[in-house]
C-alpha cells in the first residue's frame, strides 16, 4: 500500500482565478456561518463558481475512488476518467501497481487516450503522434526538418495512485493527505477477504444525474427515503440509520427481524474471524470512512427478492454465503456493498454544477460463468432500479435548490450521516479557502 507519483502537475492555486476576491469572501462567509444540522444554502448546489472551488478543493486535493483492479486486471489495461476540468488515465503497470496520468498531450493539449477503457503499450496521441511511455515519459516527437529538443521536459503530468485491497484511488494534489494510509488500514481487514483481485466485471452502469454531486452523496448517506426503493427493501432492511428511539410504528416488526438477523450474522462473523463492528469516522478524519458488516433480510445472502445468492461462486476465501453485506462509505465520492457472491462499487464523478456521473460496477468471481453461475439481469436488477429511483429523488432536490423559494431544511436524526458528510465537506472547504 504505497502512494506514488512523479512529474506531478503544478499546484492549482490559479484554477479558480475567475472568482473575484469579493466572491471568495462571500463563500468564506457562507462556510463560516453554515447552520449545523441543516442543508446547505442554495449556491452550494447551483453556483458554477462554487463548483469550480469544489473541484479545486475537494477533487483536486483529496483521495478519490477511481475503479477496482477488476477493471484493469492486466498490465497495460487502462480506464479514463473525466470529471470537472480533469481528464485522467488510470493505467495498470507491469509490477501490479497503477499510474495516474493527466490525459493532456504536452504538445498542444489534445486528449491522448480517447476511449473509456482499453489496453495499450505506449501512449500515442492521435493528433500528431507524440508517443509516451506507460510512465508518461515522452519518447517520440519528430517531424521533418525539426530541430531536436529536450524530450525530458515534456513528459505527461502525473498524479498519485494507490491500490488497497483491490480498490484503486487517485489524488491530484502535489502533497496528498497522508492519513488515507490509516483509512486503508481500517477497511483492509473488511474488504480483503472478498479478494477483489480475483474478480471480474459482470456489468457496469453509467447514469448522468441532473444534480449537484453533493446532493448525490447526501442521498446515499441516509435511508429516510428507503420506502421509495421497493426492490431494495426486499433484502436491505429499511431501518438502516434508525435506533430504538426513532423507529416508526410501521417498521417495528422489520426492526425486530433486523435485530435477530444481525445477531445471527455477528455470531457467524466471530466464528469465521471476520470483522463486523461499525467503524465510523466520517468527519473526524480527512480520509472519512464508515464501514461495518450488516445483515440482509430473507436468506441474508444477497440483493435478491428473497435474499438468496445471485451467483453460485463464493468470493475469495469466504466460507459462507450468509454473510450479509459489508457496507463502506468513503469521503468524498464512493460507497460499496461487498457480499459473499458479488461486490457492487459506486463512484460519483461531478461534471458541472448540476450534472453528475454515477458509475455502478458489479463484480463476480473471476471463474464465475455468465448463464451458468449467474444471470446478469438478475444480478443487477435491484441496484439498477434503485439507481433510477435515486436519480429521480436527487433531481427533484436539484430543482428545489434552483428555486428562489428554496430554504435550508433540518436533517432528521436518521440523517446524521448526511450531516457528517456536509460537515466533512465544509471543513475541507474552510481549510482550502482560509
Amino acid at each position: 500500500m504505497q502512494l506514488t507519483a512523479t512529474n506531478l502537475a503544478p499546484t492549482m492555486k490559479g484554477f479558480a482565478a475567475g472568482i473575484t476576491e469579493e466572491r471568495l469572501d462571500e463563500f468564506r462567509l457562507r462556510l463560516e456561518s453554515r447552520r449545523t444540522g441543516f442543508s446547505l444554502e442554495a449556491p452550494f448546489y447551483t453556483d458554477p463558481h462554487l463548483f469550480n472551488l469544489d473541484m479545486q478543493a475537494i477533487f483536486g486535493q483529496h483521495w478519490v475512488f477511481a475503479c477496482s483492479v477488476a477493471e484493469i486486471p492486466e498490465p497495460g489495461d487502462y480506464v479514463t476518467l473525466d470529471y470537472g476540468p480533469y481528464s485522467i488515465i488510470v493505467l495498470r503497470t507491469d509490477d501490479g501497481g497503477v499510474n495516474i496520468i493527466h490525459n493532456v498531450c504536452r504538445h498542444r493539449g489534445a486528449r491522448v487516450l480517447t476511449e473509456l477503457k482499453g489496453t495499450t503499450g505506449n501512449l500515442v496521441c492521435g493528433y500528431h503522434s507524440w508517443t509516451y511511455s506507460p510512465e508518461g515519459e515522452l519518447i517520440h516527437a519528430s517531424a521533418p526538418g525539426e530541430m531536436s529538443f529536450d524530450k525530458s521536459c515534456y513528459s505527461l503530468k502525473r498524479g498519485h495512485g494507490t491500490i488497497i485491497s483491490g480498490l484503486v484511488f487517485l489524488c491530484l494534489a502535489e502533497e496528498p493527505p497522508t492519513d488515507f494510509l490509516e483509512t486503508g488500514k481500517i477497511f483492509a481487514p473488511y474488504v480483503g477477504p472478498h479478494e477483489l483481485e480475483k474478480t471480474k466485471v459482470a456489468y457496469q452502469q453509467n447514469i448522468i444525474e441532473e444534480a449537484n454531486w453533493k446532493l448525490v452523496m447526501e442521498n446515499n448517506r441516509e435511508c429516510y427515503h428507503c420506502d421509495g426503493h421497493p426492490e431494495l427493501a426486499c433484502s436491505l432492511f429499511p431501518t438502516w440509520g434508525l435506533t430504538d428511539e426513532t423507529i416508526p410504528p410501521h417498521l417495528e416488526d422489520v426492526w425486530d427481524r433486523n435485530q435477530q438477523a444481525q445477531a445471527a450474522l455477528e455470531f457467524r462473523c466471530r466464528r469465521y474471524g471476520l470483522p463486523y463492528e461499525v467503524v465510523e469516522e466520517l468527519d473526524t478524519r480527512i480520509g472519512g470512512i464508515r464501514i461495518s458488516r450488516e445483515s440482509l433480510d430473507g436468506q441474508g445472502e444477497s440483493f435478491s427478492p428473497d435474499g438468496r445468492r445471485l451467483s453460485k461462486k463464493l468470493l475469495g476465501d469466504l466460507p459462507d454465503f450468509r454473510l450479509g453485506r459489508c457496507s463502506m462509505h468513503l469521503q468524498p465520492n464512493s460507497w460499496f456493498h461487498l457480499l459473499s457472491d458479488h461486490v457492487v462499487t459506486f463512484a460519483v464523478f461531478p461534471i458541472s454544477a448540476n450534472r453528475t456521473l454515477v458509475r455502478t460496477t458489479w463484480l463476480v468471481a473471476d471463474d464465475a460463468e455468465e448463464g451458468v453461475d449467474y444471470d446478469v439481469d438478475a444480478l443487477t436488477h435491484t441496484w439498477k432500479q434503485t439507481n433510477l429511483q435515486d436519480k429521480n429523488f436527487v433531481e427533484l432536490c436539484q430543482q428545489g435548490a434552483e428555486s428562489p423559494f428554496y430554504e435550508q431544511g433540518p436533517y432528521m436524526k436518521s440523517e446524521y450521516q448526511v450531516e457528517a458528510f456536509i460537515n466533512w465537506y465544509v471543513t475541507r472547504m474552510r481549510e482550502h479557502v482560509g
